[in-house]
């Protein structure tokens, strides 16, 4: 590959956001050369070949490296410590989109934890032994790492509490992959918290987990197209900008906020349906998901500028519809036009969306259960579940403008130059203490801290005040919340909002 070119390895390129990035970085192969880390499977192999044959890149089958005209693949596996190794030689930046994510990180928590925290720690070690001064590196993070968000706390922004909502490992996975870049030695790091990414293949996402957000939950999303913009956006930040070190959340604006009870009926209401007609107001959850509006997105916009001639909600929708199967346009067409057509195809859907409820991991699923660590942490308990009024009755405000509470971060957020008096202050607001008794105002120094529940950890100022990190070890399972909201003011801002 040519030594003036940059060498960009991306990985995660098959999902939704790291192939929209790939596609801008074969655009644009005049000045990058590409490497991707890919698992060898069928629906992978299928998707690259075209690729690999204007690369002049002959396939193989199964594992393997291998590289043609500006594209190298390593396919492997991101646990598969040679296969980093491999990847990472000569590179000059690494955008990895790369993990595991809900729904399927909840079932199977183990390798959650290790595609998302393991694969990322590897990569990173891998880095720091190539050229941690020289290669950069960007970790494309969750917003769900923020935890549970409803009103009145649904306006976040960086350095909010990371408090994962219960029983999300998804979440809590993210925050140790995060960490894993964030307090390591690559010089040139960012992490971006991407929010809900709106694919045109709305339907592919059908699942219980759809009931687990509530109705008036608010959302700020971001198109495919316009995440994986963003992303490429980041290789044209210079290493001089202050843009490095820094987290951000990364959303469409404003043009892509709605709640999700209007992102549902904008939805069934483009297929002809009326969602009162196929859902029940009780298969939602009263709480416990996350999603918010975001205070700070522009923040990251003015680094990246993917605002500009970006796509909005009703963008969303236009794609979401040419995406449609034939027969799906043809029924719409008839169940706006056709009343007794649109009644029955009304009843349908309503036994198809409730048979989801019902799944074992649907809300249905666990009142027929009787799980009741479920049924307290997503309804706050069975009476409240039972009180749950019908549509249109006792609606929750879904004002965008609705009035929110800003959250303390337990230190003078403009003051210049901070001393140790003021992380001591931090500390304390969180229900801890520093540890450490020198510090020379480093924020990417790594210092010892002790949480509410004496639990002491090594971690940079960086993370615990622009980040929000804090003690791993209590956002755990069993998620004790409630014992350390009562010692952790930072803590509470949230958890007595939304309990």
């Amino acid at each position: 590959m040519g030594e003036e070119r940059q060498v960009v390895l991306l990985t995660g390129a098959s999902g939704s956001m790291g192939f929209e990035s790939f596609k801008l970085l074969w655009e644009h192969r005049n000045m990058y050369d590409i490497v991707l880390l890919l698992r060898p499977s069928r629906k992978n192999k299928r998707k690259f070949r075209r690729y690999e044959k204007l690369s002049d890149i002959s396939p193989i089958q199964g594992k393997g490296t291998v590289q043609g005209k500006g594209l190298k693949i390593v396919w492997g596996d991101g646990l598969n410590r040679e296969d980093i190794i491999e990847a990472c030689q000569g590179i000059d930046w690494c955008l990895h989109t790369m993990a595991l994510i809900s729904p399927a990180a909840d079932r199977d928590p183990e390798m959650a934890r290790r595609v998302n925290i393991e694969a990322t720690s590897t990569l990173v070690e891998a880095i720091e032994a190539e050229n941690p001064d020289h290669i950069r590196m960007i970790y494309i993070g969750s917003v769900a790492m923020y935890g549970d968000r409803m009103p009145p706390v649904q306006v976040g922004r960086v350095g909010d509490p990371l408090l994962p909502s219960v029983y999300d490992h998804y979440s809590l996975s993210k925050i140790g992959g995060e960490l894993a870049l964030m307090e390591s030695r690559i010089r040139h790091k960012a992490s971006i918290r991407q929010t809900f990414i709106m694919i045109p293949d709305l339907f592919s996402l059908k699942d219980p987990i759809m009931f687990h957000q509530p109705i008036n939950s608010f959302m700020e999303n971001i198109t495919a197209r316009d995440a994986g913009r963003l992303l490429f956006n980041c290789l044209k930040v210079p290493g001089s900008s202050d843009f490095w070190g820094g987290y951000y959340n990364a959303s469409g604006g404003m043009q892509c906020r709605t709640t999700y009870l209007e992102f549902l009926q904008k939805v069934y209401q483009m297929l002809g349906l009326d969602y009162r007609k196929v859902m029940k107001r009780e298969w939602f959850a009263l709480k416990n998901f996350h999603m918010m509006f975001y205070e700070d997105g522009a923040v990251l916009n003015n680094y990246l500028h993917h605002w500009e001639g970006g796509q909005s909600l009703d963008d969303h929708l236009q794609a979401v519809w040419k995406k449609l199967p034939w027969y799906l346009k043809v029924t719409a067409w008839y169940n706006k036009y056709i009343p007794p057509y649109r009644i029955w195809i009304q009843w349908i859907t309503c036994g198809q969306l409730k048979k989801l409820a019902r799944h074992p991991e649907g809300t249905l699923g666990w009142i027929r259960q009787k799980d009741t660590g479920r049924i307290d942490a997503f309804y706050g308990s069975m009476d409240a579940y039972s009180s749950i009024p019908g549509w249109g009755e006792e609606m929750p405000s879904l004002d965008h403008n609705l009035s929110f509470k800003r959250l303390d971060h337990g230190y003078d957020e403009n003051k210049e130059k901070l001393i140790i008096d003021d992380l001591q202050t931090a500390a304390r607001f969180r229900g801890g203490s520093l540890i450490s008794k020198d510090w020379e105002g480093d924020m990417g120094t790594s210092l010892i801290w002790k949480c509410c529940r004496d639990h002491t950890f090594s971690m940079t100022p960086q993370s615990v005040l622009k980040g929000g990190h804090w003690c791993v070890e209590c956002i755990s399972p069993p998620w004790e919340y409630g014992e350390v909201a009562a010692k952790s003011e930072f803590a509470r801002q949230v958890f007595y909002q939304v309990c």
